[in-house]
C-alpha cells in the first residue's frame, strides 16, 4: 500500500474529550459490519458516499436540479428527491444554498488525514491527548488504518481505536502494537439479543476481547445502554463478570442512549426502529454507571 490509497472518511472532529484521554482528534471512517438499531451515526453504515436530505431546510429553489443523475426534480412546486437515482457525486450538496443536502463521505489519503491531525499536535502534547479512529468500524479499512496508526506513532501521537470487536484475529494482532488504547464496544451479552439488535454474532466480539487481554492491551469497555434492549440486571451482571475476568479492562463506561441520531436516519430515508424512545436523563445514566462499578 502507498500513501495514495484512500479511505472513505465522513468526519474529522477536533477538540474531542470523550474518545480517550486528553484533547483528541477523532477520525470517523465510513462503513460498518454491524447494524445497531440505536446507532447515532447511521451515515457510517455504507462504504459509499451517501446523501442526507433534510426537507425542512428545502425551499425548492431548484439549484439541485443540476444533478447529473436526475435525482432531484421540482414537481407541483415542491422538491422531489429520487434517492434510487443518486450516485453520491455531491454536486447537489455543493450547490444547495440552505444546507438541505449533505454528502457524507469523502475519499482521503493517509497524508491528507495526517495534515488535519497535525493541526492540533500542541493540544495533544499539552493535554496527554492524541488521535482516535472511529466509525462505523474503522478496522474495515485495515490497510489504511494500519498505515495511519504508523504515521500517528511516528509523530508521537497517542493512538486509540474504537471498535465493535468484529475483526479477524490476524488483523487485530497487527493493530495491537500500533494502538495505545482500545475503546471496545459491548452492545449486548446475550447471543440472540446481540444478533437481533446489531445484525452480528456475539462470539467473535468476545474472542477479540479475549485476544486483547492475552496481549496485555489497554481497554476501556464501552457499554451502550438502551432502555428495553439491554438495561436489565442480567446484562449488567454479565458486564461485571467480563470486567472481573479481563485484567486489560481499565474501566467500564456507560454510553447512555440518546436520540440525536434520529434525524440522520430520516435524512437518509431509513426507518428508525426506536422511534418512541427518548434520550436517557443524566440521573439514570449515573445509576447505571454505579451498577457497573459495583465490583
Amino acid at each position: 500500500m502507498t500513501r495514495e490509497e484512500k479511505a472513505l472518511i465522513f468526519d474529522v472532529q477536533r477538540f474531542c474529550v470523550h474518545d480517550g484521554p486528553g484533547i483528541r482528534s477523532t477520525v470517523f471512517f465510513k462503513g460498518c459490519n454491524m447494524r445497531c438499531a440505536w446507532c447515532h451515526n447511521p451515515e457510517s453504515f455504507s462504504q459509499r458516499p451517501e446523501l442526507l436530505f433534510r426537507p425542512e431546510k428545502c425551499t425548492a429553489c431548484g439549484a439541485c436540479e443540476a444533478c447529473p443523475s436526475g435525482a432531484h426534480r421540482r414537481e407541483n412546486g415542491s422538491h422531489s428527491f429520487h434517492r434510487e437515482n443518486c450516485s453520491g457525486c455531491g454536486v447537489c450538496a455543493s450547490l444547495c444554498p440552505n444546507g438541505a443536502l449533505e454528502l457524507s463521505g469523502r475519499e482521503m489519503t493517509v497524508e491528507e488525514v495526517m495534515k488535519e491531525l497535525r493541526k492540533d499536535d500542541k493540544y495533544y502534547a499539552a493535554s496527554g491527548g492524541g488521535v482516535t479512529l472511529s466509525g462505523g468500524e474503522a478496522s474495515i479499512w485495515f490497510n489504511f488504518v494500519r498505515e495511519l496508526l504508523d504515521a500517528c506513532k511516528s509523530q508521537g501521537f497517542h493512538t486509540a481505536l474504537e471498535t465493535n470487536g468484529l475483526i479477524s484475529a490476524e488483523r487485530l494482532e497487527a493493530l495491537i502494537p500500533r494502538t495505545d488504547l482500545f475503546l471496545f464496544d459491548c452492545k449486548h451479552t446475550d447471543p440472540e439479543a446481540h444478533l437481533h439488535w446489531t445484525g452480528a454474532p456475539l462470539q467473535p466480539v468476545l474472542d477479540s476481547l479475549q485476544a486483547l487481554d492475552r496481549a496485555g492491551a489497554k481497554v476501556i469497555l464501552r457499554c451502550p445502554i438502551i432502555p428495553g434492549v439491554n438495561d436489565g440486571e442480567a446484562h449488567f451482571a454479565a458486564l461485571r463478570d467480563i470486567r472481573e475476568k479481563y485484567a486489560s479492562i481499565q474501566q467500564v463506561e456507560v454510553m447512555a442512549y440518546h436520540d440525536i441520531g434520529r434525524g440522520k436516519w430520516q435524512a437518509l430515508g431509513r426507518s428508525y426502529a426506536l422511534e418512541d424512545l427518548k434520550t436517557v436523563p443524566p440521573d439514570q445514566k449515573r445509576r447505571w454507571q454505579e451498577q457497573l462499578s459495583q465490583l
